[in-house]
């Protein structure tokens, strides 16, 4: 039978320099985590269904990689890791009171619909403050945020921060229905806002609050700006509270001095339901989808009996690596890699020679030469593999 030697679709094999490339990246930038005091984590690359179950509000069911075990569970490939870190803190962690920190990355699997051309593994490195819900704790994560992409090589960036109870605020005032939510939040999504003015003026609604939806069509807000919607937004609590959290962060943001790097969205909105506070997302150049996705999600832990708020992010390590090439920034690996090659004869000084190098943390790849390709052949083998010395035992 003939082997089929083509991935399946949405999944490709990373090999040679773009391989290296994207392991020191991950090196790099897992580096600023720990820095701010993050402890590594790992969980399972699979779980039990609920965990990612439509009260968790993480990704449809349709999207899940599914599969049973022996006794019948359904289990699912992970769309997400935050769920996966709130279950383990909420097991190991119950009693906990101080915040926790964990640092991570892994791999994630969607099944994307074929047409929307997104990858469905991913690669992901991300971090989560967990039991502090102060504003504090906002700013800490924006920072981290944009440490790593400046660890990563990028001038150019900038983040979004919206609030998901801007959102959440104004349909509860304006009393509209899952259907016209969910209407409202698509028109959102795809920024049209010319759909979410129609939208708006063709409901029976307060003049007061009708103004007020006009936060949602803001991509970017101004520190003037933002007062004047808060002002506008006072006789609605939970959207006034809101953009009052907005700007203490912005007053946080200017002490960490990465304020020209933040951008307030009010109007944003997340994929994710669990979110309920501070919303995330990274933008750079040369890559059409967000290379930093993150936000507050203070009610999911107590779902799984834990009650602590929280806030994370993950750098979509895919989308970096693609932008970094597409700015043509450079990924500094070294390569120290001693090649050895040698016959029969000197097989024993070459095993003697690669031992001393490896036990002083030095790099030596061993080949046994072969007169019939020639020494050609094996300069070119070096040039290839960027040998950094050949050392010749024949």
């Amino acid at each position: 039978m003939k082997q089929n030697l083509h991935t399946p679709e949405g999944v490709r094999d990373i090999y040679n320099e773009e391989c290296e490339r994207k392991l020191y990246l991950e090196q790099k930038l897992f580096s600023v985590l720990t820095g701010y005091g993050y402890h590594p984590i790992e969980t399972p690359s699979f779980e039990y269904f609920d965990i990612f179950g439509q009260e968790v509000g993480t990704t449809p069911s349709k999207d899940l990689y599914k599969f049973f075990d022996r006794e019948g569970n359904t289990l699912v490939l992970r769309p997400d890791i935050t769920p996966s870190i709130a279950r383990s803190a909420a097991k190991y962690y119950t009693e906990d009171e101080m915040p926790l920190r964990f640092c991570y990355k892994g791999n994630t699997f969607i099944n994307h619909h074929s047409l929307r051309g997104r990858m469905k593994e991913c690669t992901q490195l991300g971090a989560e403050l967990m039991g502090d819900n102060t504003v504090d704790a906002d700013a800490e994560v924006l920072s981290m945020i944009v440490d790593c992409l400046q660890a990563a090589g990028l001038k150019e960036f900038q983040i979004s921060v919206g609030h998901a109870s801007i959102f959440k605020g104004l349909v509860e005032a304006a009393g509209f229905t899952v259907e016209e939510t969910d209407e409202l939040r698509d028109l959102i999504s795809n920024k049209n806002f010319y759909g979410v003015e129609e939208f708006v003026e063709n409901r029976q609604l307060p003049e007061n609050l009708k103004q007020c939806f006009g936060i949602l069509r803001c991509m970017y807000t101004s520190a003037e700006e933002l007062e004047t919607f808060k002002q506008a937004a006072r006789p609605f609590e939970t959207v006034y509270a809101a953009l009052q959290r907005l700007e203490q962060l912005q007053e946080l943001l200017l002490l960490y001095g990465i304020d020209k790097y933040v951008s307030f969205e009010p109007g944003m909105v997340s994929e994710y339901h669990y979110y309920t506070g501070i919303l995330l997302a990274g933008y750079t150049y040369g890559t059409g989808e967000p290379i930093v996705k993150g936000g507050r999600y203070d009610e999911l832990l107590p779902l799984f009996g834990k009650k602590a708020a929280a806030i994370g992010f993950v750098v979509v390590i895919d989308q970096l690596l693609e932008a970094i090439m597409r700015q043509n920034i450079e990924v500094p690996i070294t390569y120290h890699t001693q090649l050895i090659i040698y016959t029969k004869e000197h097989r024993e000084d070459a095993v003697v020679l690669a031992r001393k190098a490896r036990s002083t943390g030095g790099k030596a790849e061993l080949l046994r030469y072969d007169e019939a390709k020639g020494k050609d052949a094996f300069e070119a083998y070096a040039k290839r593999n960027h040998i950094a010395r050949i050392t010749w035992l024949i």
